[in-house]
């Protein structure tokens, strides 16, 4: 009998040595994505701050990968066709602007937003908080200073919500030294997300709800929602308030303020008190796709990183088109340039209903103006005051809105179709009152085709001494 091993013998333990060393390979890799796990569970553990901590930098040395993602958003180059972090001068690309804000801060000083990490310095910065000689207004209320630093919630626990409010900007302006950062959405004991500013709670508690209810992922979009929204500063304590009580539509809201005879200022033209919106981000969120799917801001605007082998949200707050791979890609299955293409496509459609919109306001509160040179009475003017009241609310809640229409661009191009039609309404009943006046010929309009005339004409109506808009008068 020979001891020469079978060929079957023989494979049998080739197939065993085979299985072994895989059995063993899986072990030692097994072992790896274990340690790689403790390691982020150990690296992602929370660690209590103290209550108070406003210093963005004390949280870095717990969280650094969190921290330094934050810090990218110092940057303020960055652009997109319609957005970006630079400080982009509103009114020299868009004069008429000017006009729509006549009399008021934005007419003045309106630069796009830079990120969270200038909130701070910018806020102080800004000439729409200053006289002509730069220094600062000594009426602005600290209520200016709610939604750029997390020092503001530990001013509110050491002075009051109702005292902070009703401080003065320049006064507080040595405690706010930090700009938007951890605390605003962080508890500092458990890092759980919370909201740190009173306002939305408040609305929320209006309508009848409790926002201590809500889910993770709801949290994940309320919490941006503590300052991306339309908001007010009720009464003389300059209370900052959300009109939601009746909801967060733009047609809900309006009511709101028409309940209370609520305006922000005088238009300088047209003479009407009018309606600013601030930047209903949420509110128009809410009415797009990305909502009904349960998809949070976070998801898009604060999407995941991964670095050796540790997973941990982006805290780099920007334009999703500034990081397509981490964000819109996760969900949609394009190539980049397809997915910015699409982008851009709806932002251009809206950014050209808004357009549309601006030119027909802008017209409309001249052609009040010319109203009132033809000899008006009050009773017509309250008419016309209404519409065009009415239509750059609307028109306003789209264009304070960031995003240019992306967050629900059906429903932007539903509003600035609307607030068209109103100005142009505006405008027929204006033609009407004039022609009752003894005047059929047209508006003369003056020129504001840069932000240097346009300034300067409203600059003239604030004295009562603009142009004569009836020509041969």
């Amino acid at each position: 009998m020979s001891d020469t091993p079978t060929p079957s013998a023989t494979k049998g333990w080739l197939t065993f040595a085979i299985i072994a060393v895989g059995v063993f390979i899986l072990g030692l890799l097994s072992a790896s994505v274990l340690e790689r796990r403790q390691e982020s569970i150990r690296a992602t553990a929370v660690t209590p701050m103290p209550e108070w901590e406003t210093d963005n930098a004390e949280w870095g040395k717990v969280y650094p990968r969190q921290f330094a993602s934050y810090k990218e958003g110092e940057d303020s180059t960055t652009r997109t066709r319609h957005g970006g972090a630079f400080p982009r001068d509103y009114l020299e690309d868009m004069p008429q602007l000017v006009v729509l804000f006549a009399g008021y801060g934005f007419s003045k000083d309106y630069l796009q937003a830079r990120g969270h990490n200038n909130a701070r310095n910018d806020a102080w910065e800004t000439g729409r908080l200053k006289h002509a000689d730069g220094s600062h207004k000594e009426k602005a209320p600290a209520t200016c200073w709610t939604c750029k630093s997390p020092d503001v919630p530990r001013l509110m626990h050491e002075m009051g919500v109702k005292e902070f409010y009703a401080s003065r900007f320049v006064d507080i302006a040595d405690e706010i030294k930090h700009p938007i950062g951890c605390l605003d959405c962080h508890d500092p004991d458990t890092m759980a997300l919370r909201i740190s500013r009173p306002a939305l709670v408040e609305a929320y508690e209006r309508q009848g709800k409790d926002i201590t209810k809500v889910s993770h992922q709801e949290m994940r979009s309320l919490v941006c929602a503590q300052c991306h929204v339309e908001y007010y500063f009720k009464g003389d304590g300059k209370y900052l308030t959300l009109p939601w009580d009746g909801g967060t539509s733009v047609e809900d809201m309006e009511s709101y303020y028409k309940e209370r005879d609520f305006g922000d200022w005088t238009h300088a033209i047209s003479g009407a008190h009018m309606v600013k919106m601030q930047h209903p981000d949420y509110e128009v969120y809410q009415r797009g796709i990305h909502a009904y799917r349960n998809v949070s801001c976070a998801d898009c605007h604060m999407p995941y990183r991964t670095e050796g082998g540790i997973k941990y949200t982006d805290h780099h707050v920007q334009s999703p088109l500034l990081n397509i791979s981490n964000s819109c890609a996760v969900c949609h299955r394009w190539s980049e340039d397809e997915i910015r293409g699409r982008v851009e496509t709806i932002q251009d459609t809206v950014a050209r209903g808004r357009l549309i919109a601006e030119e027909a306001l802008c017209l409309a509160h001249f052609d009040i103006a010319a109203c009132k040179q033809a000899g008006a009475t009050e009773a017509e003017l309250k008419l016309l005051f209404d519409q065009v009241i009415a239509a750059q609310l609307r028109w306003d809640y789209v264009a304070a809105n960031n995003g240019m229409g992306f967050h629900a661009p059906q429903e932007c191009q539903r509003i600035l179709q609307d607030a068209t039609n109103l100005a142009q309404d505006c405008r027929r009943a204006c033609a009407q009152v004039l022609a009752k006046h003894g005047y059929t010929d047209d508006v003369a309009y003056p020129d504001y085709s840069s932000k240097e005339r346009a300034q300067a004409l409203i600059g003239l109506f604030a004295k009562g001494e603009g142009p004569s808009l009836l020509a041969g008068r």
